[in-house]
């Protein structure tokens, strides 16, 4: 099962072609969708007019090596380790899931477009296989044990929003991609075209639904990041207060209320949101 590309036995009946236009088809719906998402949350037009704003209210010029040096700490921080989520559980599970999609959908465009070639057999269904495991992993690990809702608020597993579209479609067109390969190498007949028809219905919401789910937030988060980057780095913060010493004799003159209510050397006491797990429901 895990070293025989399912695409090619399924070309006995599925033309290639149609295959690799499906495939085109699903990557013009995520490309059409994050467009309309960004026209429709005008989360391009916030981004530069956010831009524009910390601009005017920099405290200094970044150069463009120090830009370059951020974008380079967001690959590695926020996009290529998951380095924001504090929560070990949360980001193993993010990994988890993101990288087993990267290896899943890379793997699929491989075995279908590169079709008769090597990718029938051997390494990339393996990897097919691999990231379709991964991704059931993180994302049943979070579906049931770290989503807010149900580890922190107390809600059902099972209750259902329209922001659950895209980890749903996920799920379920890993899982289904999973058990139609396991039917077609063990020759299991009508179930092997239930669960194909069951993957394709799967792949076709995920991808059909990007303006309704979270997929678009994936290609916003790490633009967003980087620009949270720069404007600490330039000092104006969007607006915020910037992290103070408390026992810094500078900041104490400038708060006198720090040394009076707290004393000369106050000790830190770090996020309160971070000290315990959220669970008091």
């Amino acid at each position: 099962m895990f070293m025989s590309n399912p695409f090619a036995e399924l070309s006995a009946s599925i033309s290639p072609a149609i295959m690799q236009a499906y495939v085109i088809l699903m990557a013009l719906l995520v490309v059409g969708g994050t467009i309309l998402d960004m026209i429709h949350k005008k989360s391009a037009q916030y981004f530069f007019e956010n831009a524009e704003k910390a601009k005017k209210s920099a405290k200094r010029e970044v150069s463009a090596g120090e830009k370059a040096g951020l974008a380079v700490s967001t690959l590695a921080n926020e996009v290529l380790t998951s380095g924001e989520f504090k929560n070990v559980k949360r980001r193993l599970s993010h990994l988890l899931t993101m990288y087993g999609f990267i290896l899943f959908v890379v793997a699929t465009a491989v075995m279908i477009f590169n079709y008769p070639g090597e990718a029938a057999a051997g390494l990339w269904p393996m990897l097919w296989h691999i990231g379709a495991l991964m991704l059931c992993i993180g994302g049943y690990w979070f579906w049931f044990f770290v989503r807010v809702d149900v580890a922190a608020e107390g809600a059902k597993w099972y209750r259902l929003v329209r922001a659950d579209l895209f980890i749903l479609g996920l799920l379920s067109t890993a899982t289904f991609g999973l058990i139609w390969s396991y039917a077609q190498s063990s020759g299991m007949g009508g179930w092997t075209t239930l669960f194909f028809v069951l993957f394709i219905i799967s792949s076709t919401t995920l991808f059909g639904t990007v303006l309704w789910s979270k997929f678009a937030h994936m290609f916003f988060k790490p633009a967003a990041a980087y620009q949270k980057k720069v404007t600490v780095a330039d000092g104006s913060r969007e607006n915020l207060p910037a992290d103070y010493d408390l026992t810094d004799p500078e900041v104490q003159r400038k708060f006198p209320d720090i040394p009076e209510y707290m004393g000369t050397n106050p000790a830190y006491m770090g996020q309160g949101i971070r000290r315990e797990s959220a669970k008091h429901y």
